[in-house]
């Protein structure tokens, strides 16, 4: 194979491609054109390819172009076994096609589209750890002459040059990624949401939120789901002499009936069947911090009771138990329901409800505070683009607008979910108005269905219908599940199982 001085100049080329590999170059795209246009020159082809896989989309999309129509081709994709990338792609198999209008692998719209005559092709996969990550491929030997198997050896060669660099990339973008992530959560408090608003709106909350955080009364924090109740009353809880002290978050909705007071207040051994040992409740784990009790709506009126006593007292038993516990915690609460309504309704404690409307703060919609649209999109963005390993290509202002027409039913939870599945499906990490998938489009569309086992495709439908449900009932569980006509615990059990969280 190495018997020539063209092999020669071959070699000292790989070293020097190999140096740069190892070194501390990070232009990724320009170390992978470099490896493309040497397999280029070196091989003898008029032009070439890197073509990089989407294992999400199954497609494969040009990274790198060269030749005098690189920027045309550039602009296309291939799914997995289309063309003789394609085939490759799909076999993990290098392949010479010498004559491409005999071959029926070939794919002439590319050529056609752009009007470059293709006559022979030569492609090898790029692999890591045995998994093709994608394609080199080179385009008609110089001088109409045909690629020969020294050709496709020395493309092998380059292709693995090329695995090498997206290897290296990969791990120094995941470290990367790791350290920026690692330095968020110590800025925001041991992994407390960071704080990201620009609306006039949300200002005269955070100025409720400053001036009731000093202080150590119980605070009601009121509005619809995914507006980010819990992010005020961490805000409320770093304000306070207890910011040092422990956060515990409770989600009243999620905890089955018969465990919510074992989860709020402890037990002893043998106080009920499954007691098999002492158990610590949150308030006890909430001494000297704070605990935040979302979806106080779902409480049932006997835990309504203790819990009045709590606040009124300041004092609980754990089950079984006759010892009094002193509440050493704040307590901060949150509903996406209507109190007042329930009290109406005998759903709710009237007493409870007074004790609690002390210090409502009302958190606005989404759609109300347009202003902070476009800084949750951007933090969103970048948090995802660094967690995929996608480069944060930005938003289209065409992208932007239908984002601020939007009416946001969930919130800043939808537009998180939004903007992360408009990065899964985007090429090059631009964020563009028809990769925005708003409201249930992305059902419509079967995107999320491609390229998935029925089971997962079940799955998928499983969550986004019943998201779709609680979104209609205000996230309350016992309304959805008598809706979907199954036991409030298997919901809860299900939304556990698929990931919803609230």
């Amino acid at each position: 194979m190495f018997n020539s001085a063209e092999d020669t100049k071959k070699i000292e080329t790989l070293i020097e491609l190999n140096s740069l590999i190892n070194s501390d170059y990070t232009d990724l795209n320009a170390l992978l054109t470099r490896i493309t246009e040497s397999a280029m020159i070196l091989t003898g082809g008029e032009a070439s390819s890197l073509l990089l896989l989407n294992t999400f989309e199954q497609k494969l999309y040009f990274e790198v172009a060269l030749g005098s129509k690189g920027d045309a081709v550039q602009k296309f994709s291939l799914k997995i076994g289309e063309g003789i990338a394609g085939w490759v792609a799909k076999h993990n198999k290098s392949l010479i096609v010498n004559d491409v209008e005999k071959d029926s692998r070939f794919f002439s719209d590319i050529s056609k589209s752009i009007g470059y005559k293709t006559s022979s092709i030569l492609a090898a996969p790029m692999r890591i750890k045995d998994a093709c990550i994608g394609v080199i491929e080179l385009i008609n030997k110089k001088n109409a002459r045909h690629f020969t198997e020294n050709d496709l050896q020395w493309l092998e060669i380059f292709a693995n040059q090329a695995a090498l660099a997206i290897s290296n990339a990969r791990v120094y973008q995941k470290t990367q990624n790791e350290i920026a992530a690692l330095q968020d959560s110590i800025q925001s408090h041991a992994g407390f949401h960071p704080l990201k608003f620009a609306s006039q709106e949300f200002e005269s909350v955070m100025s409720i939120v400053k001036r009731v955080g000093v202080t150590n009364s119980s605070v009601l924090i009121l509005g619809e789901s995914g507006v980010g109740k819990e992010l005020i009353a961490e805000q409320i809880h770093l304000a306070s002499k207890h910011a040092n002290g422990p956060f515990i978050r409770v989600n009243c909705a999620a905890l089955p009936e018969g465990m919510i007071e074992s989860e709020l207040f402890g037990h002893i051994k043998g106080s009920f069947t499954d007691a098999i040992n002492d158990r610590v409740g949150k308030f006890e784990t909430a001494s000297n911090g704070t605990i935040f009790l979302d979806e106080i709506g779902e409480l049932s009126l006997a835990v309504q009771a203790k819990l009045l006593r709590v606040l009124e007292e300041g004092i609980y038993e754990p089950l079984g138990s006759n010892e009094q516990k002193k509440v050493q915690a704040r307590i901060l609460f949150a509903t996406n329901r209507d109190l007042a309504k329930l009290v109406e309704e005998k759903h709710f404690r009237q007493d409870l409800y007074y004790r609690l409307n002390v210090i409502p703060i009302n958190v606005p919609p989404l759609r109300k505070r347009l202003a902070d649209i476009p800084v949750l999109t951007d933090f969103f963005l970048q948090n995802a683009c660094r967690e995929m390993n996608k480069p944060d290509g930005g938003i289209e202002a065409t992208a932007m607008e239908a984002l601020l027409d939007f009416p946001w039913p969930g919130n800043v939870r939808e537009l998180k979910n939004v903007i992360e599945r408009a990065v899964v499906l985007s090429p090059d990490g631009v964020i563009r108005r028809e990769g925005l998938q708003l409201g249930n489009q992305h059902l419509d569309k079967g995107l999320y269905f491609k390229g998935k086992r029925l089971k997962e495709s079940v799955n998928v439908f499983k969550k986004h219908f019943i998201i779709s449900c609680l979104e209609e009932n205000s996230w309350n569980q016992t309304i959805t599940a008598r809706q979907l006509g199954i036991q409030r615990t298997y919901l809860s059990r299900l939304m556990r199982e698929l990931e919803i969280n609230h």
